[in-house]
């Protein structure tokens, strides 16, 4: 007899990850309109919490608690308020001055520095995954947006914590305000909206269908979906069949009623149909089911896919990839206010590949118009729609890098992708481990070591790589976002000046 785990008998916050119903349920309202939340009551619950983190063993947690540390350190040295806090208190990057919206800063305004420290909590806490992290979470984006209505690292956050809670309604809300107020769709929001709405559409039908096949199930809609599953298993377990069915539909209409997050109805769906089809049924009926179940978890988790085959796109090794690039010319291009600047876009043609990094933008005479491969790290969609003859997409976890593959890859923008064997190459084929090398290596600096492992170029240079001494030169919606920390750009530059055969102020050649 299959056992299969009451939904509805979850664990106490703290011992694993929780859905929704484990504190953070569905929030009442629109995900679009937010609960004005004052910038120090943010603050002391960042404080409050960074205190439950004390000794924590989890790995999320420990990493969670670096974050609120950091939080509280910025606000200690003034920066929170707009007072001079020295050099270290500067924000990340430069930001256009916004108006302060009316009221927010009664309790003293949100600083550059202080808005990227609390969206880096609020994402630790969302990756997290415990109530309480999202709860943190949701808290941190109604006070950014308290302060700045129209931040869009704000609206995003919030959604992907609405999301994560199962607040199917609110989260399309809040993505759908992200796009209102972004140009360039870079992290895939609109396939997400997409995905979201058709993965309702294919619950209600399964509702729908389960609801025709056993009438006698609307008996327990209005009931407690907790003790009528319960008793639906405990039916199931005893042979009774019919029983068991009316109940555990009724569980799952229940549900619906009441407006359960959609994470437990999908799963309850999941556990109702490995209930099913442990003792049979109706074969066609059945077969519906699954195939909605597939369809529904498809497009939740990837959005809609147009074309499974990616345009006929062609996986690219490690081995055919040398191959692409053996005695080529190469020039690799950064995004710098130092290319922006400049007028190399003809010599830059000239090259016989042009590699550009992620969020790159083209200005013909200043950066040329060429671009051979592409290269980007997963969690950023920046570009994918640009055609370019090879797309080498990088990340450092497996099944992260292959949903942001099949979420982000366009049909026909491409020729090539690289399959894994390409996909973390300073870790993977270097063998490079964080003892000898501890930040994370950036888009550029994988791919800059590939090329010179490979060492099948004839001509390898590098232009514009000041590693962002001059400032970032990206496509403008990339340009909100900070020169990220987690990358140590002072140890790639020793690198490449170790192997440098020649430096001028603009080129860099290796080989």
């Amino acid at each position: 007899m299959t056992k299969v785990r009451n939904r509805w008998l979850r664990p106490r916050d703290g011992d694993g990850p929780a859905g929704p119903a484990d504190g953070g349920g569905q929030v009442p309202g629109r995900g679009d309109r937010i609960a004005p939340t004052e910038l120090d009551v943010c603050l002391r619950a960042c404080a409050v919490h960074s205190g439950k983190m004390v000794g924590s063993l989890d790995r999320r947690r420990a990493e969670l608690a670096e974050k609120l540390r950091l939080v509280l350190a910025v606000h200690a040295t003034g920066a929170g308020d707009g007072a001079p806090a020295g050099p270290a208190a500067a924000p990340l990057i430069r930001r256009a001055a916004k108006k302060v919206v009316a009221g927010a800063a009664a309790t003293g305004s949100l600083s550059g520095e202080l808005l990227d420290a609390l969206l880096a909590v609020g994402n630790k806490a969302l990756e997290c995954g415990y109530a309480d992290e999202l709860q943190l979470s949701l808290l941190i984006s109604d006070a950014v947006l308290t302060q700045r209505k129209n931040s869009r690292a704000g609206w995003r956050l919030r959604a992907r914590t609405l999301e994560a809670m199962g607040d199917e309604p609110a989260t399309v809300a809040a993505y759908e305000r992200y796009l209102a107020l972004t140009e360039e769709d870079g992290f895939g929001v609109a396939p997400r909206i997409a995905g979201l709405r058709t993965g309702g559409a294919k619950q209600d039908e399964i509702l729908r269908l389960l609801e025709r096949g056993c009438p006698q199930a609307s008996v327990y809609a209005d009931g407690p979906a907790t003790d009528i599953w319960a008793d639906g298993v405990a039916l199931h377990e005893a042979g009774d069949r019919a029983g068991a069915e009316a109940r555990l539909i009724g569980a799952l209409l229940a549900m619906r009623g009441d407006g359960s997050p959609v994470t437990d109805l999908q799963v309850s769906i999941g556990q109702y149909l490995d209930l099913r089809l442990s003792h049979g049924g109706p074969v066609e009926e059945t077969r519906q089911l699954a195939v909605l179940y597939g369809e529904m978890r498809r497009n939740r988790q990837r959005g809609p896919v147009p074309d499974p085959t990616f345009g006929d796109v062609q996986w690219l090794t490690l081995g055919e990839f040398r191959n692409q690039i053996a005695g080529r010319s190469i020039c690799l291009i950064a995004n710098s206010q130092s290319v922006g600047r400049g007028s190399l876009g003809p010599e830059i043609d000239a090259y016989d590949l042009v590699v550009r990094f992620n969020s790159y933008k083209i200005d013909a005479a200043a950066t040329g118009r060429r671009t051979d491969i592409h290269t980007s790290i997963h969690k950023h969609g920046f570009n994918w729609d640009q055609k370019v003859t090879t797309r080498l997409i990088f990340g450092g976890l497996g099944n992260d890098w292959k949903n942001s593959l099949r979420n982000r890859l366009v049909p026909g923008a491409q020729t090539y992708v690289n399959d894994e064997s390409l996909r973390w190459p300073l870790r993977n084929i270097g063998r490079v481990g964080n003892d000898a090398w501890p930040a994370i290596p950036t888009s550029g600096f994988n791919m800059l070591w590939l090329l010179d492992f490979l060492d099948v170029s004839p001509k390898l240079d590098l232009i514009g790589f000041d590693f962002y001494e001059s400032g970032a030169y990206r496509l403008k919606e990339a340009m909100r976002m900070p020169i990220t920390s987690v990358h140590e750009y002072t140890s790639e530059k020793a690198w490449v000046m170790e192997r440098a055969q020649s430096v001028t102020d603009t080129r860099i050649s290796l080989r």
